[in-house]
């Protein structure tokens, strides 16, 4: 391409950003007859208690009872492989359950992502996933260990990034700003290196 007066080329104009092309809605928006929750749904039918999308992200909300069911059919009806990540967050004060746990997947077939999310209360158990990605080992255990969540059937629920022991569980909102004491590094001869005090108790780990 060139320009008519100078004969000169003249550079193509660079392609739009995808938020220009198809601007992202503000609010989240109701994702009932999106195609990837429709095709779900066709397998699971009232498992689905919600369903949204936001800035390109689909996610359906869960039964407790019927979450590992909603995982299988995900994995092995749908394609849904490959468990990206497993986390939580924490709603200290929200009524209906404290807890979110949210499962991401991914779909290597059209390169597609869903996140599943179902809620828990505190002092509740949800089921391990592990029966269906093996990869949610480590990180239901992570869970466990920063928020306190029990995943019933998990085959070796330990800490993982604290010692057994540890007071609390450092990524729930009411854990203290400024950390707590564990006594590791502070006294060295009494707590040995990687160790630190048990619960309850003045004796090192």
């Amino acid at each position: 391409m060139a320009d008519q007066d100078t004969g000169a080329p003249v550079a193509p104009a660079a392609p739009k950003p995808p938020w220009e092309e198809k601007p992202v809605p503000a609010t989240p928006q109701d994702a009932r007859e999106h195609p990837q929750v429709r095709e779900l749904a066709e397998h699971v039918g009232d498992g689905i208690l919600e369903a949204v999308e936001f800035a390109g992200q689909v996610t359906v909300t869960v039964g407790l009872e019927r979450l590992v069911e909603v995982c299988r059919a995900c994995k092995d009806r749908l394609g849904y492989g490959y468990l990206v990540d497993l986390t939580a967050v924490d709603w200290k004060d929200r009524a209906e359950g404290r807890f979110d746990i949210v499962y991401w997947l991914h779909r290597h077939a059209g390169e597609q992502r869903l996140r599943l999310k179902v809620r828990v209360a505190e002092g509740a158990e949800a089921p391990t996933v592990t029966t269906v990605w093996k990869t949610a080992n480590w990180m239901e255990r992570e869970v466990f260990d920063m928020f306190g969540v029990y995943f019933a059937g998990h085959p070796n629920l330990e800490r993982i990034l604290t010692w057994e022991g540890f007071n609390g569980h450092p990524l729930r909102k009411d854990f203290p700003i400024e950390g707590i004491d564990t006594g590791a590094a502070i006294y060295p001869d009494v707590y040995p290196p990687g160790g630190g005090p048990v619960s309850g108790g003045e004796e090192g780990a």
